[in-house]
């Protein structure tokens, strides 16, 4: 089988640098600091200078390198987005040639953890399409088994990426996409809100219910949605990538099931003591503003993983939860397309079943699509979602 291809690497920085950056290109810091150049910081500073401290194989300080990433959808980015506003965030695209560049270095995570090993480009590439490949091109991380750190891996390329090295710019925001069309004609610029975090699209349906297309476990609701079986089983779809990013919540989902604690219609609230910031976080205790505890509500769609979904059995938990979300404590929600995907149902039909239900609560709400089936726009409508 051949190796997969690296189509680009890529730079984080504020949008302020960009002029900068076209001007001189991507400089190690040490650069910056001989240059008397001032770039607007977007990196903790006790980050920054612990850097200056973690040595290369040749015993060059991580000071002397411009450190790109391979994957930039990744625990730093996000603590940066929780730290500065993400119009203010640029993700720069670079040619995977500055690979060649002679002197280039691999660092296997985050170059700064003393656990991370630093090898040369050949040896480092080798490693990287052998193990890392499917860390790279994953969407979450854990602490626990060490992809939070290895998706940080990065590309350390001696004093100064040239300007002509880059080929894109990303944005979250099409109204900063044009901003920067109009400043920096020659680069193109892509507007990527999946890469920032952001859904990639939504609409409002009430004032309080909106659909989301996008990735519900990054989202800012105070309570999540997992679509379960009640016999304890976690195997494919939502519901697997939850049991690995959260045993702690898979634990509690065997424990209530055991127990009969969870039947259709009959949800269950797990108030988990954690927050979300601290999972998906770089250096979370850092951060001026934890954000609040994330709750899970286990919401059963089937009675066994084999069979279908059972929409009437979806139908009597959503009419539990707009009964119970008050007494609860349920503050916001977010809820995936109960049934569809691999439980066989039809957004057509559960699409305004829920809204029908989730429009009642008077707390924001938002539905997110179907990742396995996309939904046409006429059946996205408010006229079509919320009709009798």
């Amino acid at each position: 089988m051949p190796e997969p291809k690296i189509k680009s690497l890529y730079y984080i920085t504020h949008v302020n640098n960009l002029s900068s950056i076209f001007q001189h290109g991507i400089l190690a810091h040490e650069q910056v600091v001989e240059r008397g150049l001032s770039p607007t910081p977007i990196y903790n500073a006790d980050i920054v200078a612990h850097r200056q401290h973690r040595l290369a194989p040749n015993g060059q300080s991580l000071w002397q390198y411009a450190n790109l990433y391979f994957q930039p959808r990744n625990p730093m980015l996000y603590k940066v987005l929780s730290e500065i506003n993400k119009n203010n965030v640029v993700i720069l695209g670079i040619k995977p040639r500055i690979l060649d560049i002679k002197g280039t270095f691999i660092a296997l995570g985050n170059a700064a953890h003393f656990v991370t090993e630093i090898r040369d480009a050949k040896t480092g590439l080798q490693i990287i399409h052998r193990d890392y490949w499917s860390i790279l091109n994953n969407d979450w991380w854990k602490t626990e088994d060490g992809t939070k750190r290895k998706i940080m891996a990065e590309c350390l390329v001696p004093k100064v990426v040239p300007p002509t090295e880059i080929h894109s710019v990303y944005v979250a925001s099409q109204e900063m996409a044009e901003r920067l069309r109009q400043q920096f004609s020659s680069v193109e610029v892509v507007v990527e809100p999946h890469m920032f975090f952001q859904p990639r699209r939504r609409a409002a349906i009430t004032t309080h219910l909106s659909w989301v297309d996008g990735d519900m476990f990054f989202s800012q609701m105070q309570t999540l949605t997992i679509s379960v079986n009640t016999v304890g089983v976690m195997g494919k779809g939502l519901a697997s990538r939850a049991k690995y990013q959260f045993p702690d919540m898979y634990v509690v989902y065997q424990d209530v099931c055991k127990k009969k604690q969870l039947t259709m219609g009959k949800p269950y609230l797990y108030k988990r003591e954690a927050s979300l910031d601290s999972d998906l976080a770089d250096e979370p205790l850092s951060l001026p503003n934890l954000n609040a505890n994330k709750w899970f509500l286990l919401f059963p769609t089937k009675t066994h993983w084999k069979r279908s979904s059972d929409i009437t059995g979806i139908e009597r938990g959503l009419q539990w939860l707009v009964d119970s979300y008050q007494a609860e404590g349920i503050q916001s929600l977010a809820v995936p397309a109960l049934g569809c995907g691999l439980g066989g149902l039809d957004w057509r039909e559960i699409g305004p079943l829920m809204c029908r239900y989730l429009s009642q609560m008077q707390i924001q709400v938002a539905i997110y699509l179907p990742q396995e089936q996309e939904v046409p726009a006429e059946f996205l409508t408010r006229d079509f979602l919320l009709a009798a």
